[in-house]
């Protein structure tokens, strides 16, 4: 199999990057969703936060160009967890690890990191924050949404900021090892990722048929007694790894969401999903 490993021309590894820079990054991380879309999710506005450190530590207009062209593909985590990944990646960057290796390890970090948010954020803090505030609504107190306001953003910011200079850090003092097994730590990354979008799948693909035969004169559901026994989520799998075969193939993703949703259209009208 061909390698896609991409390095950069410019292979000089000075620190540039300061607090200051790291901040600014983490305030721009505020509008990760501002073009959010179904082709690549929060890519768009993961470059724009990236896009400070990136044109500070890549000089060579080739080098920011493919750095760039990388860090527009498919991305997507909890927004508020986000700056934990963008230190790591601006530590890697600024190593001028190969490509490869930092695609890998932003992948394998996003899944668990967005699952991690919900469970924090709105599982969390948002009910007991909320609940604090309406209660004191409540009664009467003005401060009640500002209580709410408050408390939950002060975590907010505080972990936006504390993240992004944590994994920055963390990202500098894990390059020594991360050179020393960057194969090893590439494709356990890879491994990693592939178990999270298979997870992602099952997840987030919903697709059963409601078609129910006769045989015999005894119906006989299709979905529960035939495919679930053969694999739960199997027909999720199979349509997920078509997509996938016809975006190789040089389907564009707009053509194949119309697709999907005109397969969700007739086969709701027909009662066969």
């Amino acid at each position: 199999m061909e390698s896609n490993v991409v390095g950069y021309e410019d292979k000089s590894t000075e620190k540039v990057l300061t607090k200051k820079d790291l901040n600014k990054m983490a305030m721009r991380s505020l509008l990760l969703q501002a073009s959010f879309n179904y082709e690549r999710m929060q890519a768009g506005g993961w470059l724009y936060s990236l896009l400070p450190g990136l044109q500070k530590i890549h000089k060579n207009k080739n080098d920011l160009s493919k750095s760039m062209k990388q860090h527009l593909e498919f991305f997507n985590t909890h927004p508020f967890l986000v700056t934990f990944i963008m230190g790591i990646m601006m530590a890697m960057e600024q190593n001028k690890e190969d490509q490869d290796t930092i695609r890998g390890i932003k992948i394998a970090m996003m899944g668990p990191l967005g699952g991690i948010g919900d469970a924090l954020f709105w599982l969390t803090l948002l009910p007991i924050t909320a609940g604090i505030g309406a209660s004191m609504a409540m009664q009467g107190s003005f401060a009640g949404p500002l209580v709410f306001l408050i408390g939950f953003n002060i975590v907010h910011f505080g972990l936006r900021f504390l993240l992004m200079n944590y994994g920055y850090n963390t990202g500098v003092s894990a390059i020594t090892t991360l050179k020393e097994n960057t194969k090893y730590v590439s494709r356990a990354a890879s491994i990693l990722g592939l178990a999270v979008v298979g997870g992602l799948i099952a997840s987030y693909v919903n697709l059963n048929i409601k078609f129910v035969g006769n045989v015999g004169g005894k119906e006989l559901p299709i979905q529960t007694d035939i495919l679930d026994k053969i694999m739960p989520g199997l027909l999720p799998l199979t349509y997920t790894l078509f997509m996938y075969y016809m975006l190789k193939r040089g389907w564009s993703p707009v053509k194949l969401i119309g697709i999907t949703v005109v397969i969700g259209i007739l086969g709701r009208f027909t009662g066969i999903l």
